[in-house]
């Protein structure tokens, strides 16, 4: 009876977004109340709710929620949207897409170049939402319909996502499992590498849906697959290899760029673009000028990041606001770097590129204002989402949730253990958030299970949060923002649904079978 008054809040959103059809900003919040209300009434009385969670409690979970919302949650959407805005204010965004156009007469090469490449990238250094809603903005200003932007860029947006930001979701999920809160290189660099192999097979089937939804025609799918498995390849490869050795900070990164590196030469060696005297060429100073936004956003963030460990270190410990909550343990604060988060890196690579654009300082101002008004509704869904995840956390009912479905499947616990990785990224909207939620409990049932190998189902957990990501009702917020499709959110879920559970159910037999 706990897991199913547990799961009433995810079962609602769908509902009231699929079934009902109601805008996202407007089922958020609508949920957000109902799970308050089972907080404060229904969890206690079924006594799964911690006996230190008091009405207060539900309260400040709420103020948790807006917090871990706004930063850095919105900022970094607002930043990377503020971006893509500078570039079509500039009309540089013209000379990205004719470029992006220009090196294949292949449709699907150019959509893979940007959601599974670029994209890639974006989340490698980034995360946070610029992944989805860099690559759709661009595709919508290419003249793809936005339902498709959305789609591809979601669907891509699901393997990297465990080495995003710059690996922090699965070098969390080992410090929570790891001895003294401290995960050591190797652990690091086992999960990473198991996480890569559990993924596998989606490395090739992701770029073949891509591609196909990109090109139904039947004529097409054997080149279709022919891409994939060149294009996959090379990022399997890629990521294996730098997981192994290197460990979690950089295989979105480094495969990120290896499949843009195979794409180019398919389409020199393969698809070579026909010169028709059509086709602009740019000079060197021209492209950079194009893609001045971009480069300095991924200098500042690689710059900023685990990479450059001094740097690091220094904007993570100075200009950091801590804010202690009741409900959180003596010692514990809500902490956000005001120099070290994306938001601020993707804020002066915008500033600095439109400049070097021809932007003046105050068009800047007026379409960063422009920006934040236009994502009003975009700001409510998240803020409802993070704070609806908040309340669920400490109110007991995501744990009641998983360890149900562990009590249920028995030794079978393998083939759903990225189901529950997959449930608390579909909720918090975060890898990271997942991981920080349920590595214990995965590594605590495969000890009770007497599973031979407890990192094995601890890495499932990101296995499968990465295709939660997918159909995140925040990930969604991200994409219809994007792609000016506000209030479309049950749209998008609705068109992303099956592509989530195939790639939760191929991960689940993954964990089982290659174990």
């Amino acid at each position: 009876m706990s897991a199913i008054i547990a799961i009433i809040p995810i079962v609602l959103l769908f509902v009231l977004m699929l079934g009902l059809k109601m805008a996202g900003h407007k089922s958020a919040f609508l949920t957000l109340l109902v799970t308050i209300a089972l907080a404060l009434f229904v969890a206690p009385a079924m006594g799964f709710v911690p006996k230190d969670f008091t009405f207060a409690g539900v309260g400040w979970a709420v103020v948790e929620g807006v917090l871990k919302a706004v930063f850095p949650i919105l900022i970094i959407i607002l930043m990377a949207i503020f971006s893509y805005n500078v570039l079509v204010e500039s009309k540089e965004i013209e000379v990205i897409k004719n470029q992006f156009t220009s090196f294949s007469d292949d449709k699907g090469v150019t959509v893979l170049m940007l959601v599974w490449g670029f994209g890639g990238l974006l989340e490698g250094m980034a995360g946070f939402g610029t992944a989805v809603a860099i690559p759709a903005a661009i595709l919508i200003s290419l003249g793809y319909k936005p339902v498709f932007s959305a789609l591809v860029a979601l669907i891509a947006n699901t393997v990297p996502t465990g080495f995003g930001a710059v690996g922090v979701p699965v070098i969390t999920l080992c410090n929570e499992v790891a001895a003294g809160g401290v995960a050591s290189p190797e652990l690091i660099r086992e999960v990473s590498t198991y996480c890569v192999v559990q993924l596998s097979p989606l490395f090739i089937i992701l770029p073949f849906i891509i591609l196909t939804l990109t090109n139904r025609s039947r004529n097409a799918i054997g080149r279709n697959l022919l891409i994939s498995l060149w294009v996959g390849g090379v990022s399997l490869a890629t990521q294996y290899v730098v997981a192994m050795f290197l460990g979690a900070e950089t295989p979105a990164i480094i495969g990120s760029v290896a499949a843009i590196i195979a794409l180019l030469v398919y389409s020199k060696l393969f698809a070579p673009k026909k010169d028709n005297g059509n086709v602009k060429h740019y000079t060197a100073t021209e492209t950079f000028r194009a893609w001045s936004v971009y480069f300095f956003i991924l200098l500042f963030i690689l710059l900023s990041g685990p990479l450059f460990p001094d740097i690091n270190s220094f904007l993570k410990s100075h200009l950091v606001s801590r804010v202690a909550l009741p409900i959180y343990a003596d010692g514990t604060t809500f902490n956000f770097g005001w120099i070290s988060n994306a938001g601020l890196m993707l804020l002066l690579g915008t500033v600095i590129g439109g400049l070097i654009q021809g932007v003046s300082p105050r068009k800047l101002l007026v379409i960063l204002a422009r920006t934040t008004v236009n994502l009003r509704k975009t700001v409510i869904t998240i803020i409802s989402l993070v704070s609806l995840a908040s309340v669920m956390n400490y109110a007991g009912m995501i744990v009641v949730i998983a360890s149900a479905l562990a009590a249920v499947t028995g030794q079978l616990y393998p083939v759903f253990a990225p189901l529950i990785g997959a449930i608390g990224t579909f909720v918090t909207g975060s890898d990271t958030s997942s991981n920080i939620l349920f590595a214990k409990l995965q590594a605590n049932v495969a000890h009770q299970l007497n599973y031979s190998n407890s990192d094995w189902l601890v890495a499932a957990n990101t296995t499968g949060a990465t295709g939660g990501k997918m159909i995140s009702p925040q990930s969604i917020a991200i994409a219809t923002a994007a792609c000016d499709m506000q209030g479309r959110d049950g749209e998008i879920l609705k068109a992303a649904i099956p592509y989530a559970i195939a790639y939760i159910a191929i991960g689940g037999l993954m964990v089982l079978l290659a174990a």
